[in-house]
């Protein structure tokens, strides 16, 4: 396998970020009496208790895959909680942590279980300590990721917080909408949105159980990135978690939730579906297990099978059959339809149309991005980025590399931040916070490879400042290393703080000792009025408010004028990048600028050479 850069690893190395050099030993003062059962813990490196891999739901597995998470029955006996739950099946991908080399299918399907970190008390202190609960939704893309890549010990300890970690199913049997599924069972076993469910189901195990390690049940806090965010944005819609969480933050969050039809549509249906919809996943299957030739012989040979047929053959299937029916996919990370706006847990709308009309829980919000989001992505397309000594990423054209950034980062934050801030402000009042994550103080190598350039503040690398933990495994020097020590443990303490504060108050404020710069509110009322934090080291400008926000015209207009991007293949490379993305239709990105992607077919990308001739 080739080996990747390491700048690039950090969604790999994330897994190891709770890995501990030796087996824990049981902690007797971490020992619990909860409804679920009686457990006993150990303490971790930061001197917090914890306790890992709990179930809150029964395994759903048999006639429980594809339906609603059912309560998990009160467990016998003494439980000693020293080990995170197996994943939830997936493939192995060095962005959810697996080794190098590592390829297949891995976990399991009774994998639904949470991780609990609490500052370390005696039993009887802890039964009074009412502390807010931070609940973390791992990312991945709704098919990679699970609890145990992430520790957090060091921000339970240091801002006296519960922390839970938790899972939920992935992939088609965390998300699969098709009638065979649906047919005699009630409108939530129905709505394909089981991994929305079964973060339900972990929120309703907290409140049930986390004043036995010190929570407050009336406080509990969600705080997920990219898939994880956009899990928070579906429990902000979702009428059956209402009173279950009470503030919540969204990182770099995804808002496009995916319409009920495309979900389930063949994709040349009248209402079109997505290219990975439930039923091109059965076409497929067929098509693996020698049924059917081709798509269109297994679309046939499925209009003559029974829904009750369908769902049998279904539930036979293996994870890793199921898993093999999807045919695009990036380290792992499967492109398909997850949450789907279902109309029965979710509403049936845009998620920005349902904000904006206040249907959804008027909660405490922090919103946030990072100002290169796509620059971790980027540095894998060959028609941007080469690799020298296939470690470090080198821009082909940095011009075009650094405008493309741009444009998908102010694209994100326009979805993710500066639209939806603005209609929760207008319908929840003043309790609506927002940031830009600027740090870029990787390590470089003087005319060589320059990190803060390549990489910069891409997507996800601001988890380890949230969580305050650093041991990331081998690769860690690549991004943390003694010349940022400074900058970046100062700006992770104020991260830590503010997002406690946050928890506790409902506003970040100026932290918990009060002493950071103020994190004012979203305020639209003048343009120049403060609306986010910009959270970067002294090195980079300090934690400042900015005011300057983005539409998707307004990044349209600037990239069609970047003076950066004087051939067409250019710009349309870059159009084409967030039409990829779903910030553009594909119609938006033919109709550009008066059809100046017109000998650029979408589908064709990346551009032979040949095309840029005719220029």
């Amino acid at each position: 396998m080739t080996k990747l850069p390491l700048p690039i690893l950090l969604m790999a190395t994330l897994a190891t970020a709770c890995a501990r050099e030796t087996a824990p030993t049981l902690d007797p003062t971490s020992r619990r009496s909860l409804p679920a059962g009686e457990l006993v813990g150990f303490t971790d490196g930061y001197g917090s208790h914890a306790w890992l891999g709990l179930p809150f739901a029964e395994p759903p597995v048999g006639e429980l895959r594809w339906r609603a998470p059912r309560p998990a029955a009160r467990w016998a006996g003494l439980r000693e909680a020293l080990a995170t739950g197996e994943a939830c099946p997936q493939y192995a991908s060095v962005y959810a942590g697996s080794p190098r080399g590592e390829t297949g299918v891995i976990g399991s399907e009774d994998c639904l279980t949470l991780d609990v970190w609490a500052p370390r008390r005696e039993p009887a202190a802890a039964e009074h300590a009412r502390l807010p609960v931070l609940v973390w939704i791992h990312g991945g893309g709704h098919s990679i990721g699970r609890a145990g890549f992430y520790q957090g010990g060091n921000l339970a300890e240091t801002q006296d917080v519960v922390v839970v970690a938790v899972q939920y199913r992935l992939g088609p049997l965390g998300w699969l909408r098709h009638a065979a599924l649906r047919r005699g069972v009630d409108p939530i076993d129905a709505s394909g949105n089981y991994g929305t469910l079964d973060l339900i189901r972990a929120l309703a195990w907290v409140r049930e159980n986390i004043a036995g390690f010190g929570g407050d049940p009336g406080n509990v806090t969600l705080f997920g990135e990219s898939a994880g965010g956009t899990n928070v944005l579906s429990l902000l819609l979702a009428t059956q978690a209402r009173g279950l969480f009470h503030r919540a933050i969204l990182q770099s969050a995804g808002f496009g939730l995916e319409d009920r039809l495309a979900a389930e549509s063949f994709r040349d249906d009248p209402e079109p579906g997505h290219r990975h919809s439930a039923n091109e996943l059965l076409a497929q299957l067929l098509v693996d297990e020698g049924r059917a030739k081709d798509r269109e012989e297994a679309r046939t040979a499925l209009a003559r099978m029974d829904l009750g047929e369908i769902a049998a053959w279904l539930r036979a299937k293996s994870p890793a059959q199921l898993l093999a029916g999807y045919t695009d996919q990036t380290q792992g990370m499967l492109w398909f339809p997850s949450v789907s706006r279902d109309g029965v847990v979710l509403p049936a709308d845009e998620p920005l149309a349902a904000l904006e009309r206040g249907a959804y829980h008027h909660v405490p919000v922090l919103l946030g991005t990072n100002r290169d989001e796509n620059k971790l992505f980027m540095a894998f397309d060959p028609a941007l980025a080469r690799w020298r000594l296939g470690l470090f990423p080198e821009p082909l054209d940095p011009e075009r590399y650094q405008a493309q950034a741009e444009a998908q980062a102010r694209a994100w934050k326009a979805r993710a931040v500066d639209e939806p801030a603005r209609v929760m402000r207008a319908a929840q009042g003043p309790s609506v916070y927002a940031y830009r994550w600027d740090w870029d103080e990787e390590p470089s190598l003087p005319w060589f490879y320059d990190g803060s350039f390549v990489i910069g503040a891409s997507h996800g690398l601001e988890i380890p400042f949230v969580f305050g933990h650093w041991n990331l495994g081998p690769e860690t020097r690549s991004l943390f290393g003694p010349f940022n020590r400074a900058g970046r443990e100062a700006l992770a303490a104020a991260m830590m703080s503010y997002w406690a504060e946050f928890a506790y108050t409902g506003s970040p404020g100026r932290g918990r000792a009060g002493e950071l710069p103020e994190w004012q509110a979203w305020d639209a009322s003048t343009p120049s009025a403060p609306r986010y934090a910009v959270l970067d080291t002294p090195q980079g400008g300090g934690i400042r408010m900015a005011s300057e926000t983005w539409t998707m015209d307004r990044v349209l207009t600037e990239v069609l004028a970047d003076p950066r991007l004087a051939r067409a293949r250019d710009r349309c490379g870059v159009l084409h990048a967030l039409a990829r993305w779903d910030d553009l239709s594909r119609d938006q990105y033919a109709s550009a600028g008066g059809g100046v992607c017109q000998d650029f077919a979408f589908e064709a990308y990346p551009w032979p050479d040949v095309a840029a001739a005719r220029e």
